[in-house]
């Protein structure tokens, strides 16, 4: 992955991944090194693979849900907050298929071919998570 800033006055960047880049690693990776705790960011590029998720309330677990072929990337939109100090990725995707039919979720894992352009914006104050029990996940507590 390659990055650069956009503006010397904020913290905002343009991310090009390469074909086999998982993304939500290499965005975890960028955002340690950045010092990220108070980002968002959109993108657009296609994957040879990708994990979708859906919450299911009852089990307070992600239904996995695996695209097994090559797809765009409509939209890719997402956060990134602190939980326990570290940076934590939080992003939903639609992807469309060949035959224009979509499919939509909680980005889980993405493996990128041949690229994906991302736009991230980083926050002067840093967000936090915190674990809420009765969705068992961890939400950005203002």
């Amino acid at each position: 992955m390659k990055s650069r800033p956009l503006a010397d006055s904020e913290k905002s960047f343009a991310l090009v991944m390469n074909t086999g880049d998982e993304v939500l690693p290499a965005l975890l990776e960028f955002a340690r090194t950045n010092e990220c705790g108070a980002s968002h960011f959109t993108g657009i590029g296609a994957f040879s693979r990708v994990v979708l998720g859906y919450f299911d309330w009852e089990t307070k677990d992600y239904v996995r849900i695996p695209v097994s072929e090559q797809v765009e990337v409509i939209s890719l939109l997402g956060d990134i907050a602190l939980e326990k100090g570290e940076p934590k990725v939080h992003a939903h995707i639609v992807v469309g298929k060949r035959d224009g039919t979509t499919m939509g979720g909680h980005l889980l894992e993405g493996t990128v071919r041949p690229t994906l352009e991302i736009v991230l914006e980083e926050s002067p104050s840093p967000l936090r998570r915190e674990y809420d029990p009765q969705s068992g996940l961890a939400l950005i507590r203002l």
